[in-house]
């Protein structure tokens, strides 16, 4: 037997190891490929998270550096299973824009759960955003729930979360308080006129009356409260200022129950006529009382007269604090004045009710 030695050198070595790594790489079928980058920040906000709901969506993603969208690439959004209503979309439920600056696209495609469209162009870092309007596309039920956006480049991933709404409840109390004050000054104005003198809360006392000379009372009213819709305040009499003798006092002006807010005018003492021999009226500071407004034209000096009918004397369409005038006080006057005709009678008298009513 003959043995012949073999060297092998280090070039034919490398060789050899080199067509080695190919075959193995050959054999497991190996092959370089480019990868897609990742798109930046990608979101997609709702305009309604509540499940079974229509809902708009406002997608958006940042080109990454070093790569681009072209204009007649194409962009799609996969939207997961569960969300309806993709069918109906059109290219006006979608609005496209670039950095801020609108892009619309060219054509718009709805396959299944994938919206693809071409024509918008955007360039490295730049911010693509994709709104869709919020009256087509139908929730699906409580999950999470996540979005593919691929270009020909590059490919991203979000997540909304549909989750049940949350009622908020809260119970607030019903408040209303009513008073009456009376004053305890003379000589304060009510409407362009003075008083001549006091009152109480259950007291409108004019007193003794002088013949020719008017007698002005008043009281205050406060009204306190938390109603959504204000209130009202009435005030009624029970009958004229009436004697035991069976005289009365007839109701302003000359017994004819005005209840347009009238000048003041002294009766007119016509013989014969007992509801010409004195009257009485009444006034309000509050300046919104529709067509009983008090405060018309010249200052003040507008009166009604006190009737069994029930006046408006005070009244606010919102809540109201008891202090401040037209909202939660406003004070009430009341004028008397008689004639030499007017029978004597020491004991006048009628009732005056006051009905507060607030409308939550």
């Amino acid at each position: 037997m003959f043995v012949i030695p073999t060297k092998v050198g280090l070039t034919y070595r490398a060789v050899a190891m080199l067509v080695a790594f190919a075959v193995v790489l050959a054999t497991l079928g190996w092959q370089m490929t480019a990868q897609a980058a990742n798109l930046a920040v990608v979101s997609n906000t709702l305009s309604d998270s509540a499940p079974a709901v229509l809902s708009g969506h406002d997608v958006r993603f940042t080109i990454p550096t070093s790569s681009s969208l072209a204009s007649g690439a194409t962009t799609s959004i996969t939207f997961p299973a569960g969300f309806t209503g993709l069918g109906t979309l059109s290219i006006s439920d979608i609005t496209v824009t670039v950095d801020g600056t609108p892009d619309a696209p060219a054509t718009f495609n709805v396959t299944g759960q994938v919206v693809s469209f071409t024509g918008v162009a955007a360039s490295a870092n730049q911010i693509v955003r994709v709104v869709f309007v919020n009256n087509e596309i139908t929730n699906p039920a409580v999950g999470s729930y996540e979005f593919l956006i691929a270009t020909p480049n590059d490919t991203g991933r979000t997540r909304v979360a549909i989750i049940d709404t949350v009622e908020v409840t809260a119970a607030v109390n019903t408040s209303f308080e009513f008073e009456i004050l009376g004053t305890t000054t003379s000589a304060l104005p009510i409407n362009g006129t003075s008083t001549t003198g006091t009152t109480t809360a259950t007291a409108v006392p004019f007193g003794v009356v002088a013949v020719g000379i008017t007698e002005t009372l008043l009281q205050t009213l406060t009204v306190e409260t938390n109603a959504r819709n204000g209130f009202s305040v009435t005030v009624e009499q029970d009958g004229n200022l009436q004697s035991s003798t069976g005289a009365d006092i007839d109701g302003f002006l000359n017994g004819a129950y005005t209840n347009t807010p009238t000048a003041w005018a002294a009766p007119a003492n016509t013989l014969l006529q007992e509801n010409t021999y004195g009257h009485w009226g009444l006034t309000s500071t509050d300046a919104d009382l529709n067509a009983n407004e008090f405060n018309v034209g010249t200052g003040g000096d507008r009166w009604v007269a006190a009737s069994t009918t029930p006046r408006v004397v005070f009244s606010h369409n919102g809540p109201a604090d008891g202090v401040a005038q037209n909202y939660g006080r406003a004070d009430v006057g009341y004028q008397i004045q008689i004639s030499p005709l007017q029978e004597a009678g020491d004991d006048y008298n009628t009732t005056l009710t006051y009905i507060a009513t607030p409308t939550f």
